[in-house]
């Protein structure tokens, strides 16, 4: 026998994978081969099926919302009949019948209380009569649920007291004919379907148990399952606003402090040929600086913005139009570096090895980490400082190290800003570090160590394109 995947099943839908709840139902018929075997699958739309069983549906609802509703119509059932029964019974029977049957209301609260206390009316009617009356159905009834509302020792203590019963039950009620023959037939075939009553009632409620069970351990299941969805959608959204932080750090920081030290550039060359003594006229070296200044500034700003909408367009959905270039990466790295000199630091670059076939992450990683040095140079290592930058490709890491000797950040900085936090962030994410932190001999040190994963690296060491100063 065989399955027939959902897919190529005869005349079957494809069922969205949220509403496949219910297992399969295998429907074979006599006379069918194994190929003709199908799998159907019973509707998980409540819509689906008819009025009959809709009503069934809800009526089955109604009595799992209020579980005592069918323990007091059954309790009161079996009084009724016990009652109508007791006129020709008698007074005895029909107490003992009560004794029996009224435990069966704490039945699923009190699974064992009403197991031995349905026992316990069974074993005084063993020693005041001897015939079995209709209130013994109590019995079935309450194995049943000791095996379906009570725990395993339940369950169990529940079988043995039925089995014990219908043994007992089997011998006093048998042994009261002329020949002993007659007797131990009597006798066996009451054990027998007696035992076979109590048997079947406690597998009927041990499946039931077990079901409940499977249940409880699947909704358990999936509410784990949602709180671990949710923690790793909240994780996942960190991230995300991390990254997304670190970029907009990495494009706007650097290109605002160039943007001021340009401006303080151009605003003190403009004073200062503003301020040439009238006979000599306007300074005119000075303008031309002033106006270098400001054309920088605007390229920076216009650079800045262009990076800054880049990054806005790959948040958009894809069908928005967005659109896409190429990351920055150490091929950028001249111009980076030439932004800075033209503010008036001078910046000495030195590569080391091939750094075109970097992969793509590692590439913008070390970007952005001369990139973020570079600008805190600016912000903090005041003027006339000097600065080196050096590259440099091994088989295993890629060294990136950036040192100034200027007046460098405050005394009590740690080197926990968000632009260093950005760089240390990007080297974990690659498995490498970041360290920064003030020289011994005086300015700033930025060392980043990334790793790389492929073996290929130049030999030797070669200035960046504007040479080695």
């Amino acid at each position: 026998m065989r399955f027939i995947p959902r897919a190529s099943a005869p005349g079957s839908a494809r069922i969205p994978r949220a509403r496949r709840v219910l297992p399969p139902v295998l429907t074979s018929y006599p006379g069918r081969t194994p190929d003709q075997t199908t799998v159907r699958r019973r509707p998980t739309d409540p819509t689906v099926g008819s009025p009959v069983m809709d009503e069934l549906r809800e009526t089955i609802g109604e009595l799992r919302r209020h579980p005592w509703a069918p323990d007091v119509a059954l309790v009161g059932a079996l009084a009724a009949w016990v009652l109508l029964t007791g006129v020709v019974l008698g007074g005895g029977a029909t107490l003992l019948g009560l004794v029996q049957v009224l435990p069966l209301f704490v039945r699923r609260r009190r699974p064992l209380t009403a197991a031995l206390l349905v026992a316990l009316g069974c074993l005084v009617q063993l020693a005041l009569l001897d015939e079995p009356i209709p209130a013994n159905v109590a019995v079935p009834v309450a194995v049943y649920s000791a095996a379906a509302f009570g725990d395993r020792r339940t369950s169990r203590l529940g079988l043995a007291l039925g089995l014990v019963g219908a043994v007992l039950a089997g011998l006093a009620w048998s042994f009261g004919g002329p020949e002993l023959a007659q007797q131990l037939a009597a006798a066996s075939v009451q054990m027998f379907f007696m035992a076979t009553f109590v048997g079947a009632a406690w597998v009927l409620g041990d499946v039931v148990r077990r079901r409940k069970e499977v249940l409880s351990r699947l909704q358990a299941q999936h509410r784990a399952l949602a709180r671990d969805t949710a923690q790793r959608t909240r994780l996942v959204a960190q991230g995300e606003r991390a990254s997304i932080a670190r970029e907009m750090h990495d494009v706007v920081a650097h290109s605002l402090a160039v943007v001021v030290v340009q401006a303080d550039g151009a605003l003190y060359a403009a004073r200062q040929a503003l301020d040439a003594p009238p006979a000599i006229g306007p300074d005119r070296a000075a303008l031309e600086r002033a106006a270098q200044t400001l054309d920088t500034l605007a390229q920076t700003a216009r650079d800045s913005l262009a990076d800054t909408r880049r990054l806005v367009g790959v948040l958009r959905d894809e069908d928005a139009g967005a659109e896409f270039s190429p990351l920055q990466g150490l091929a950028y790295l001249d111009d980076l570096v030439q932004r800075v000199r033209d503010s008036g630091v001078a910046v000495d670059v030195v590569v080391r090895g091939r750094t075109e076939d970097l992969p793509r992450e590692v590439d913008l990683a070390a970007y952005r980490v001369v990139q973020e040095s570079l600008t805190n140079v600016l912000k903090h290592a005041g003027p006339q400082a000097h600065v080196d930058v050096d590259v440099m490709r091994t088989p295993a890491v890629l060294l990136v190290r950036v040192t100034d000797d200027g007046t460098g950040a405050p005394p009590d900085a740690d080197g926990e800003g968000n632009g260093v936090l950005g760089m240390a962030e990007r080297a974990e994410v690659l498995g490498g570090s970041v360290h920064a932190g003030p020289r011994a001999r005086g300015g700033w040190e930025v060392v980043a160590t990334i790793p790389v994963d492929d073996d290929a690296s130049g030999a030797g060491a070669r200035p960046a394109a504007g040479g080695e100063r």
